[in-house]
């Protein structure tokens, strides 16, 4: 065809699939997702890792051990000890699971329906006073010892002297009511163990406040912030059913672990052994004081375990109940999460210390 003068159009070319595209075209898009399209290479296929070289003993292992501890329980289950050790083990967490339950739907409900304020608006302005007034309000806080920490760095970070806030911490797990209900009932006919247990705690606590008051500094405490109670626009329920989930599985499982082990303990340890101990009254604290800490039971539960030590002094059976609920192994890396491994080192040493000498001196002279 012959031009007449005018332009003659030139058709518009389209580009081809991933081609002329911006890269963050739809079309671009598109193309980069097809592995042929445009000329891009295929796609790698993932490939089946080798199993190990010894896994032949993995699996061997797997079918043999289960069956080997079938045909163990089954021999020896009826041993005299092993039935021993099923009766502490099961009377120990039989007694102390209601408390259990009972403290930690407490301290969900606490947690999730009472204002940190009011904690505040109750301690007086002068530190010295506000320590002890914050040793008896503990009785406010019927839970595991576990609760009480995050509950004292949310009252420091809120404006709480610090001394105030851990003589709350070491006093809350020890002096509440459901405690001392659980002791009653773990020494039946003998209200000066539940007597001496509250004196010997709450004096521990407010030593402790003043300690930390007098000597105490600030580098040693790095608190991390973090939030208990109530958050706005969440369910109070809602909080209410995931504190209690958290506290009473996390409790449970050092309950059940403590049970064994105070079993374990009652049917291995020989009797010279319990007998050296146990002949001096010395020797006899500092033990079960020491047992405290490495068997990390629930305050609600330590009672059950202490009455059970039938072989110990009364002495030696309150400083268990005294140091367990404020320090353990479990609660010193709390603490040091916490407030940091320069403050959980020194005040879990010194509450120690201070533990034992109260219970000494209360059970001296109520026992």
């Amino acid at each position: 065809m012959r031009e007449t003068g005018g332009v003659v159009p030139v058709p518009e070319r389209r580009p081809g699939l991933g081609e002329g595209n911006p890269p963050g075209s739809a079309v671009g898009h598109h193309a980069a997702g097809l592995p042929h399209a445009a000329g891009l290479p295929e796609a790698p296929v993932p490939q089946t890792p080798a199993p190990p070289p010894y896994w032949p003993l993995l699996l061997l292992g797997a079918a043999v051990l289960p069956g080997a501890v079938v045909f163990l329980v089954g021999r020896w289950g009826d041993a005299p000890a092993v039935q021993a050790w099923r009766t502490v083990c099961l009377a120990v967490t039989v007694q102390a699971l209601p408390f259990l339950v009972l403290g930690t739907a407490l301290s969900g409900a606490i947690n999730a329906f009472v204002p940190e304020s009011v904690f505040r608006r109750i301690l007086p302005r002068r530190p010295a006073l506000a320590v002890p007034v914050a040793g008896v309000a503990g009785v406010v806080l019927p839970g595991c010892e576990c609760a009480s920490v995050p509950v004292a760095g949310s009252l420091i970070s809120r404006g709480v002297t610090p001394a105030a806030a851990f003589a709350f911490l070491l006093s809350a797990p020890a002096v509440n009511p459901v405690v001392l209900t659980a002791t009653a009932i773990a020494f039946p006919g003998n209200p000066a163990m539940v007597l001496a247990r509250l004196l010997a705690s709450l004096a521990t606590a407010v030593a402790m406040g003043w300690l930390w008051l007098r000597f105490g500094r600030a580098e040693w405490l790095r608190p991390v912030a973090r939030h208990t109670g109530h958050r706005a626009g969440h369910s109070r329920w809602d909080e209410f059913r995931r504190g209690f989930q958290h506290d009473f599985l996390h409790a449970g499982g050092f309950l059940v672990v403590g049970a064994m082990a105070a079993a374990t303990f009652n049917v291995t340890v020989p009797g010279s052994v319990l007998d050296t101990f146990s002949a001096s009254p010395w020797l006899s604290v500092l033990f079960l004081a020491a047992l405290a800490v490495l068997l990390a039971v629930c305050s609600e539960a330590d009672a059950f375990l202490a009455a059970s030590l039938t072989g110990f002094p009364a002495v030696a059976r309150l400083a268990f109940m005294v140091v367990g609920p404020m320090v353990d192994l479990k609660l010193i890396a709390l603490q040091a999460g916490t407030f940091g491994r320069a403050f959980a080192v020194r005040f879990s040493a010194a509450t120690v210390v201070v533990a034992v000498a109260c219970s000494a001196l209360v059970g001296g002279v109520l026992l």
